[in-house]
């Protein structure tokens, strides 16, 4: 009877505990939100190039107030492309950049300008016009390319768009020296210090990570992205399982 009172204290607290860190959570997560701008004088070097399957490289740049970097802004890749393009980078990124009228992924209308690189799809959702899209596309890529030092790149890739547990794996084997994934769960094999798996996996109806200009603003819950910037070492911060 003792044994069982105990157990029934001991399943209280930790719902307790669970629920202080959740509500924790909601508000860190609603602060961070706020607050848009990030202090540059933190970086030791700005000269970094973000290149992710989605938004986040782009947020990065725009709230550190630098210069885009890197042509994967208001963008998406679909994962089995992003997964090779990341396998031959700098032939996939030294062929010219040619828009089509269809993709072959079905899963959305289009209405933005989808273009290839050789057999890479890259869906500009964020531009209203191919001539913006290729416009900033080639200035950026010519930006990134004259200081190409792939210890200076960072990859990024989260869980959207056809991205499944193999992929994210593949990611990891890449020779590149700074990687970092996120997903809405823990992934066997990869640990803390490799993959992110989302605290917000609470809510029943998350299945998979965040965009990526909303991820960027509550990354700062999981990892320290000046720590990866400045020593090229994943630093954790206060979520993490």
């Amino acid at each position: 009877m003792v044994l069982l009172k105990l157990a029934v204290i001991r399943f209280s607290w930790v719902k307790v505990k669970a629920l202080f860190l959740h509500f924790e959570f909601f508000i860190r997560r609603k602060i961070n939100k706020q607050f848009k701008n990030k202090d540059v004088s933190l970086l030791k070097n700005t000269d970094f190039v973000i290149i992710a399957n989605n938004c986040f490289g782009g947020q990065v740049y725009k709230s550190f107030g630098l210069p885009y970097n890197t042509p994967f802004v208001g963008m998406f890749l679909y994962g089995p492309c992003y997964l090779k393009l990341l396998q031959d980078f700098k032939r996939y990124m030294n062929e010219e950049l040619v828009f089509v009228e269809e993709s072959v992924y079905k899963d959305r209308e289009k209405t933005y300008p989808v273009a290839k690189l050789g057999d890479i799809e890259l869906h500009f959702s964020h531009y209203t016009s191919e001539d913006e899209a290729s416009e900033k596309w080639c200035r950026r890529k010519n930006r990134m390319m004259k200081n190409f030092d792939l210890d200076n790149f960072y990859f990024i890739i989260s869980d959207r768009e056809r991205v499944d547990d193999k992929i994210i794996k593949d990611f990891h084997k890449l020779p590149f020296k700074n990687k970092l994934s996120f997903g809405a769960k823990a992934i066997d094999s990869l640990g803390a210090f490799e993959h992110v798996a989302l605290f917000e996996t609470f809510k029943k109806k998350q299945t998979q990570a965040l965009g990526g200009t909303k991820l960027f603003k509550i990354s700062d819950l999981y990892f320290d992205f000046e720590n990866w910037i400045n020593e090229k070492q994943i630093k954790r911060t206060r979520f993490q399982y």
